[in-house]
Protein backbone atom coordinates (compact mmCIF):
# COMPACT_ATOMS: atom_id res chain seq x y z
CA UNK A 1 0.00 0.00 0.00
CA UNK A 2 1.39 3.38 -1.04
CA UNK A 3 0.22 6.94 -0.36
CA UNK A 4 -0.45 9.05 -3.45
CA UNK A 5 -1.26 12.77 -3.60
CA UNK A 6 -4.19 13.52 -5.93
CA UNK A 7 -4.80 16.67 -7.97
CA UNK A 8 -6.76 18.46 -5.22
CA UNK A 9 -3.92 17.89 -2.74
CA UNK A 10 -5.63 15.11 -0.79
CA UNK A 11 -4.21 11.63 -0.35
CA UNK A 12 -5.39 8.37 -1.78
CA UNK A 13 -3.84 4.92 -1.46
CA UNK A 14 -2.44 2.85 -4.31
CA UNK A 15 -2.87 -0.91 -3.99
CA UNK A 16 -0.16 -2.49 -6.13
CA UNK A 17 -1.72 -5.95 -5.83
CA UNK A 18 -4.61 -4.85 -8.05
CA UNK A 19 -2.92 -1.83 -9.66
CA UNK A 20 -5.68 0.57 -8.58
CA UNK A 21 -6.08 3.58 -6.30
CA UNK A 22 -8.81 3.94 -3.68
CA UNK A 23 -9.94 7.27 -5.18
CA UNK A 24 -9.67 9.31 -8.35
CA UNK A 25 -6.19 10.68 -8.99
CA UNK A 26 -7.96 13.88 -10.08
CA UNK A 27 -8.93 14.59 -6.46
CA UNK A 28 -9.91 12.22 -3.67
CA UNK A 29 -11.83 14.68 -1.52
CA UNK A 30 -13.59 16.47 -4.37
CA UNK A 31 -14.64 13.11 -5.85
CA UNK A 32 -16.04 11.86 -2.53
CA UNK A 33 -17.91 15.12 -1.88
CA UNK A 34 -19.34 15.28 -5.41
CA UNK A 35 -20.61 11.71 -5.56
CA UNK A 36 -21.53 10.69 -2.04
CA UNK A 37 -22.36 13.97 -0.30
CA UNK A 38 -23.79 16.17 -3.07
CA UNK A 39 -25.49 13.43 -5.13
CA UNK A 40 -26.28 11.21 -2.16
CA UNK A 41 -26.55 12.49 1.41
CA UNK A 42 -27.92 15.93 0.57
CA UNK A 43 -30.87 14.38 -1.26
CA UNK A 44 -32.09 12.67 1.90
CA UNK A 45 -31.40 15.23 4.62
CA UNK A 46 -35.11 15.96 4.97
CA UNK A 47 -35.63 12.56 6.63
CA UNK A 48 -36.07 12.36 10.40
CA UNK A 49 -33.45 9.59 10.47
CA UNK A 50 -31.03 8.51 7.73
CA UNK A 51 -29.78 4.96 7.32
CA UNK A 52 -26.69 4.58 5.12
CA UNK A 53 -24.92 1.51 3.77
CA UNK A 54 -21.41 1.94 2.41
CA UNK A 55 -19.79 -0.73 0.26
CA UNK A 56 -16.05 -0.18 0.71
CA UNK A 57 -14.97 1.70 3.86
CA UNK A 58 -11.38 2.00 2.63
CA UNK A 59 -9.70 5.13 3.99
CA UNK A 60 -12.86 6.28 5.77
CA UNK A 61 -13.06 9.44 3.68
CA UNK A 62 -16.75 9.06 2.78
CA UNK A 63 -17.54 8.34 6.42
CA UNK A 64 -15.81 11.37 7.92
CA UNK A 65 -17.34 13.64 5.25
CA UNK A 66 -20.77 12.24 6.12
CA UNK A 67 -20.16 12.68 9.83
CA UNK A 68 -19.20 16.33 9.27
CA UNK A 69 -22.10 17.08 6.91
CA UNK A 70 -24.80 14.91 8.42
CA UNK A 71 -25.70 16.80 11.59
CA UNK A 72 -29.24 17.71 10.55
CA UNK A 73 -30.78 14.33 11.43
CA UNK A 74 -29.79 11.22 13.39
CA UNK A 75 -27.73 9.00 11.13
CA UNK A 76 -26.98 5.28 11.25
CA UNK A 77 -23.96 4.40 9.11
CA UNK A 78 -23.12 0.79 8.22
CA UNK A 79 -19.95 0.12 6.25
CA UNK A 80 -18.59 -3.09 4.77
CA UNK A 81 -14.84 -3.66 4.58
CA UNK A 82 -13.47 -7.17 4.23
CA UNK A 83 -9.85 -5.98 4.05
CA UNK A 84 -9.37 -3.07 6.48
CA UNK A 85 -6.30 -0.89 6.08
CA UNK A 86 -3.57 -0.86 8.69
CA UNK A 87 -3.87 2.02 11.14
CA UNK A 88 -0.26 3.00 10.42
CA UNK A 89 -1.11 4.14 6.88
CA UNK A 90 -4.38 5.72 8.04
CA UNK A 91 -2.41 7.98 10.39
CA UNK A 92 -0.36 9.23 7.42
CA UNK A 93 -3.39 10.44 5.45
CA UNK A 94 -3.62 14.24 5.15
CA UNK A 95 -7.40 14.49 5.47
CA UNK A 96 -7.08 16.33 8.77
CA UNK A 97 -5.33 19.30 7.16
CA UNK A 98 -7.15 19.09 3.82
CA UNK A 99 -10.55 19.12 5.54
CA UNK A 100 -9.52 21.49 8.33
CA UNK A 101 -10.66 18.99 10.93
CA UNK A 102 -10.88 20.11 14.53
CA UNK A 103 -8.91 18.17 17.13
CA UNK A 104 -12.15 16.44 18.12
CA UNK A 105 -12.98 15.51 14.52
CA UNK A 106 -9.47 14.17 14.01
CA UNK A 107 -9.91 11.88 17.01
CA UNK A 108 -13.28 10.74 15.67
CA UNK A 109 -11.70 9.91 12.31
CA UNK A 110 -9.19 7.63 14.01
CA UNK A 111 -11.95 6.14 16.16
CA UNK A 112 -13.83 5.13 13.00
CA UNK A 113 -10.82 3.00 12.08
CA UNK A 114 -9.96 1.59 15.50
CA UNK A 115 -13.42 0.76 16.86
CA UNK A 116 -14.46 -2.88 16.82
CA UNK A 117 -16.30 -4.62 14.01
CA UNK A 118 -19.86 -5.94 14.31
CA UNK A 119 -20.74 -3.56 17.19
CA UNK A 120 -22.76 -0.35 16.95
CA UNK A 121 -20.74 2.63 18.18
CA UNK A 122 -22.22 6.00 19.16
CA UNK A 123 -19.53 8.19 17.57
CA UNK A 124 -21.42 11.46 18.20
CA UNK A 125 -24.89 12.14 19.64
CA UNK A 126 -26.32 11.98 16.09
CA UNK A 127 -24.00 9.43 14.42
CA UNK A 128 -24.17 5.68 15.01
CA UNK A 129 -21.54 3.55 13.28
CA UNK A 130 -21.33 -0.15 12.44
CA UNK A 131 -18.43 -1.84 10.64
CA UNK A 132 -18.84 -5.23 8.99
CA UNK A 133 -15.73 -7.28 8.11
CA UNK A 134 -17.54 -9.66 5.82
CA UNK A 135 -18.03 -10.08 2.10
CA UNK A 136 -21.03 -8.20 0.75
CA UNK A 137 -22.32 -11.45 -0.71
CA UNK A 138 -22.57 -12.93 2.80
CA UNK A 139 -23.88 -9.85 4.62
CA UNK A 140 -27.46 -10.03 5.87
CA UNK A 141 -28.63 -6.53 6.84
CA UNK A 142 -30.90 -6.19 9.85
CA UNK A 143 -32.34 -2.87 8.69
CA UNK A 144 -33.46 -0.98 5.58
CA UNK A 145 -31.29 1.71 3.99
CA UNK A 146 -32.12 5.14 2.60
CA UNK A 147 -28.77 5.70 0.88
CA UNK A 148 -26.16 3.29 -0.46
CA UNK A 149 -22.63 4.53 -1.14
CA UNK A 150 -21.40 1.95 -3.65
CA UNK A 151 -17.64 2.54 -3.58
CA UNK A 152 -16.09 -0.83 -4.39
CA UNK A 153 -13.04 -1.17 -6.61
CA UNK A 154 -13.79 -1.07 -10.33
CA UNK A 155 -15.69 -3.83 -12.16
CA UNK A 156 -12.41 -4.87 -13.77
CA UNK A 157 -10.83 -5.48 -10.35
CA UNK A 158 -13.86 -6.70 -8.36
CA UNK A 159 -16.34 -8.02 -10.95
CA UNK A 160 -18.13 -10.13 -8.35
CA UNK A 161 -19.43 -6.99 -6.61
CA UNK A 162 -20.98 -5.46 -9.73
CA UNK A 163 -23.25 -8.36 -10.67
CA UNK A 164 -27.02 -8.20 -10.93
CA UNK A 165 -27.43 -10.58 -7.98
CA UNK A 166 -25.54 -8.13 -5.75
CA UNK A 167 -27.66 -5.18 -6.84
CA UNK A 168 -30.83 -7.25 -6.33
CA UNK A 169 -29.72 -7.93 -2.76
CA UNK A 170 -29.05 -4.25 -2.16
CA UNK A 171 -32.39 -3.28 -3.75
CA UNK A 172 -34.22 -5.61 -1.36
CA UNK A 173 -32.44 -4.02 1.61
CA UNK A 174 -33.44 -0.44 0.71
CA UNK A 175 -36.42 1.66 1.69
CA UNK A 176 -38.76 2.87 -1.02
CA UNK A 177 -37.31 5.95 -2.76
CA UNK A 178 -33.88 5.02 -1.43
CA UNK A 179 -30.91 5.94 -3.61
CA UNK A 180 -27.66 4.25 -4.58
CA UNK A 181 -24.79 6.44 -5.77
CA UNK A 182 -21.61 5.23 -7.43
CA UNK A 183 -18.69 6.60 -9.41
CA UNK A 184 -18.98 3.92 -12.11
CA UNK A 185 -21.30 4.78 -15.01
CA UNK A 186 -20.37 1.95 -17.36
CA UNK A 187 -23.12 0.38 -19.43
CA UNK A 188 -22.71 -3.00 -17.78
CA UNK A 189 -23.35 -1.41 -14.37
CA UNK A 190 -26.35 0.59 -15.57
CA UNK A 191 -27.89 -2.51 -17.15
CA UNK A 192 -27.36 -4.59 -14.00
CA UNK A 193 -29.00 -1.89 -11.87
CA UNK A 194 -32.01 -1.58 -14.19
CA UNK A 195 -32.41 -5.36 -14.31
CA UNK A 196 -32.43 -5.33 -10.50
CA UNK A 197 -35.40 -2.96 -10.41
CA UNK A 198 -33.70 0.43 -10.06
CA UNK A 199 -34.54 3.56 -11.99
CA UNK A 200 -31.15 4.89 -13.13
CA UNK A 201 -30.03 8.42 -13.89
CA UNK A 202 -26.62 9.57 -15.05
CA UNK A 203 -25.33 12.78 -13.47
CA UNK A 204 -22.33 14.96 -14.34
CA UNK A 205 -19.20 13.59 -12.70
CA UNK A 206 -16.39 15.28 -10.77
CA UNK A 207 -13.19 16.41 -12.54
CA UNK A 208 -11.74 13.54 -14.54
CA UNK A 209 -15.04 11.67 -14.80
CA UNK A 210 -17.76 12.52 -17.31
CA UNK A 211 -20.68 10.84 -15.54
CA UNK A 212 -21.72 9.11 -12.33
CA UNK A 213 -24.81 7.06 -11.50
CA UNK A 214 -27.64 7.63 -9.07
CA UNK A 215 -30.09 4.73 -8.92
CA UNK A 216 -33.49 5.01 -7.22
CA UNK A 217 -35.73 2.35 -5.73
CA UNK A 218 -39.23 3.33 -6.80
Amino acid sequence: MELKTTSDGSHTIFDSSINETYHSIHGAIQEAKHIFIEAGLKHKQQLSEINILEVGFGTGLNTILTLIEGQKAPLIYTTIEKFPLNISIIKKLNYSTQLNLTATQEKLFLKLHTCTFKNIHQITPTFKFLKIDNALENYQPATKFDIVYFDAFSPEKQPELWQQCIFEKIYASMNRNGILVTYCAKGIVKRALIASGFSVEKLPGPPGKREIIRAIKK
